[in-house]
């Protein structure tokens, strides 16, 4: 059969995303993914500077998704598909353009792990993400902010003269457009996917991609790269490197994924003239492997181990009796903790290629490394020669600027905001301005009349926009409480901190829509130091919230059923005004007053903040754990245990999160029970 490229719809039980976190998020989640500065010192140079290139501060100007629960129910997803006689692939352009399946006809083989549910949880740079499949990760080190968001799509003519689907977006972390060009050649084994970076800025941009593939693990799955040493890295924030496949003298083969104890990184030293490639094979030596131009230098295994958090960690992601997973993974530097820079209107582009692989057995699972990696080194030069890969590359170039032709799927309206700003020329990456939508509205007016509007009647404010042309505009513009309260958070993004202050202080005396500003002073005086002033100012934080928010919706309903999901229900628009967005508003600033109270001992103040939570709310699980808390300052363990011991689940518990453990053990000396156990590292 010719290629085809199709729409079509999966059906998958999934937990619905739920609403915007819509307090701006002015740190990180507690990312687990950073070096201890003294462990930095030991690396090559080259590493340690770029470790240390450009951090990212927050996620901003992006949103925290957090409003997701754990109770699924039957949902459809826009998908498209393409499809040879000898492969299917089936991407989610609504969840980041993610490869949801590839289907290896003639054998029947699902060559990617594939989730048989869509289950939202907190490991993405901005809370959800969800396993399986092949993703797009851009931006900065961790899972894209795009996990579970719209990329545009369309059809594009293909090198070989059919048709290939593009994926585009603007990512926002680090205002970069972005391309994935998918394509089967007609008779193909082997998905081939065209990526590309752009920087069409006047500044050098830091850059960050990996592609990461989720493949089924068993007892005798191996994972192969051309490597002989790998930098482990353990969730103890140290990276060092060490010899592949066996790591310590007398230590089990970390090439095997279920042989490891506990979760860990290993980032595969690949020599620089050696073919870049890395593969997952099982006891019969079949399996899939990965293949790309030498730009994509980088080759990684992430395996969860066989401990309980790790084996936690994967029934948390799926449903029972679905098989674990590993990751393979391929990047732009060696590790995943590197940004690296891309020189103004420059851009980095290189292909991939995905497809089955069958080895020797005997070889693929010989003691004997060498001999195992150079089985499927010959075996991938035999069924997709190097040279072939090269020059699928240079024959895509061409058509990396093809303009698309029929539209599948609508992302964001963030890039066309940018290129309605600055007219960037982007060939191949249109960004319309029929996609601005509401939440772009006030920022086009900023741009247009050097004003951003003020609602007319109070409501949670909208997203921010934080690089230096908008915050040049903010500060420019009227000095109105709504301005100064979007430009403190574009100081803040940019390090200048004290002067973020002095903006929001500037709001807070004029403002009649208090508790934002609020809010934002708190989380200075954390960072500051200051825990007093942060309960003082998370206080009237909450106050204000409380009273305005109190004839808006957020306690009328009651105390009917619900899920841990929040509310459905419309958003208000661009500034939130809708119900949704009221009580989204009202659970996240609750969820950070409570332990700002907790931790300077004002429990009893702590304890009214529970106390006026909507009832829908406080069933939620991260708010039953909360209230284990309150219980324990108040003194009251035997009912702290009680909450433990009725079960909860906290939908958005964070990726290396030890916080449930650490209350348990203060409660009791009795072993944690299992189904709270997600340490991803060994104690002490």
């Amino acid at each position: 059969m010719a290629t085809t490229v199709r729409r079509a719809v999966l059906t998958l039980p999934a937990a619905p995303l739920g609403p915007e976190n819509p307090l701006p998020a002015l740190r990180t989640l507690d990312e687990a993914h950073t070096v201890d500065e003294r462990a930095r010192r030991k690396l090559p140079s080259d590493m340690a500077r770029q470790i240390g290139y450009e951090p990212l501060r927050t996620p901003l100007p992006v949103r925290i998704l957090d409003g997701y629960g754990r109770e699924r129910r039957e949902t459809d997803f826009d998908a498209i598909v393409i499809e040879n006689d000898r492969l299917r692939a089936t991407v989610l352009p609504g969840l980041g353009g993610r490869v949801h399946s590839l289907h290896h006809k003639p054998t029947g083989r699902e060559l990617v792990y594939r989730n048989p549910v869509s289950q939202p949880a907190c490991f993405a740079l901005n809370g959800a993400w969800f396993s399986g499949g092949i993703e797009w990760n851009i931006g900065a080190t961790g899972h894209t902010t795009l996990s579970c968001a719209p990329v545009h799509a369309a059809l594009v003519p293909a090198p070989d003269g059919g048709e290939m689907l593009r994926l585009w977006e603007w990512e926002r972390l680090r205002d970069l457009p972005f391309q994935v060009d998918l394509w089967l050649p007609d008779g193909s084994d082997f998905l081939y996917v065209g990526a590309r970076i752009r920087n069409p800025h006047e500044r050098t941009a830091p850059v960050y991609w990996w592609s990461n593939i989720a493949v089924e693990e068993d007892e005798g799955t191996r994972v192969l790269a051309p490597a002989e040493s790998a930098w482990h890295f353990g969730y103890e924030r140290r990276l060092r490197e060490v010899p592949v496949p066996v790591a310590e003298p007398g230590g089990t083969d970390h090439t095997y994924p279920t042989r490891a104890e506990f979760p860990a990184d290993y980032f595969y030293e690949v020599p620089g003239g050696a073919r870049k490639w890395i593969a997952s094979l099982d006891a019969r030596g079949t399996g899939l492997v990965h293949t790309s131009t030498d730009t994509l230098r980088g080759r990684k295994l992430f395996l969860w181990g066989t401990g309980r958090g790790g084996r936690n960690w994967q029934r948390w992601l799926t449903e029972p009796g679905t098989p674990g997973y590993a990751e393979i993974q391929a990047g732009l530097a060696r590790t995943q903790l590197e940004h690296i820079p891309l020189e103004a209107e420059g851009e980095l582009s290189w292909l991939e290629a995905y497809g089955p692989l069958t080895a020797d057995p005997e070889a693929v699972h010989a003691d004997d490394w060498d001999r195992a990696r150079t089985e499927v080194t010959e075996r991938l030069e035999a069924v997709l020669p190097r040279a072939d890969v090269d020059a699928a590359y240079r024959a895509w170039l061409p058509y990396a600027d093809a303009e698309p032709g029929e539209r599948l799927a609508a992302g964001s309206g963030w890039g066309a905001l940018e290129v309605l700003r600055a007219g960037y020329k982007l060939p191949g990456t249109p960004f319309e301005e029929s996609t601005l939508g509401e939440e772009q509205e006030p920022w086009v007016e900023l741009l247009t009349t050097g004003m951003l509007p003020v609602p007319d009647t109070a409501v949670p404010p909208g997203p921010t926009l934080v690089a230096p042309h908008w915050r040049d505009m903010l500060e420019t513009a009227l000095d109105e409480p709504l301005t100064e309260y979007h430009l403190g958070v574009a100081q803040w993004h940019a390090g200048d901190l004290a002067q973020a202050v002095r903006s929001w202080e500037r709001g807070l005396r004029r403002a009649t829509s208090r508790w934002p500003l609020l809010r934002c002073l708190a989380v200075a005086d954390q960072q500051g130091g200051h825990p007093g002033l942060a309960a003082d100012h998370y206080a009237a934080a909450f106050d204000s919230l409380y009273e305005e928010s109190g004839s808006r919706g957020p306690r009328e309903k009651g105390t009917g059923g619900t899920d841990d999901s929040a509310d459905d229900g419309a958003d208000g628009g661009a500034e939130g005004g809708g119900r949704a967005a009221w009580t989204a508003a009202t659970a996240a600033l609750g969820r950070e007053a409570i332990p700002a109270l907790l931790a300077v001992d004002r429990t009893a103040e702590a304890r009214g903040v529970w106390d006026r939570l909507p009832p829908e709310v406080r069933r939620r699980g991260a708010f039953r754990f909360a209230e284990a808390q309150l219980l324990l300052a108040e003194g009251e363990k035997a009912a702290a245990r009680a909450v433990f011991d009725a079960g909860f689940e906290v939908p958005d518990l964070r990726e290396g999160a030890e916080t449930l453990g650490e209350v348990w053990a203060a409660l009791t000396d009795d072993p944690l029970p299992d189904a709270y156990e997600f340490r991803m590292r060994p104690k002490g």
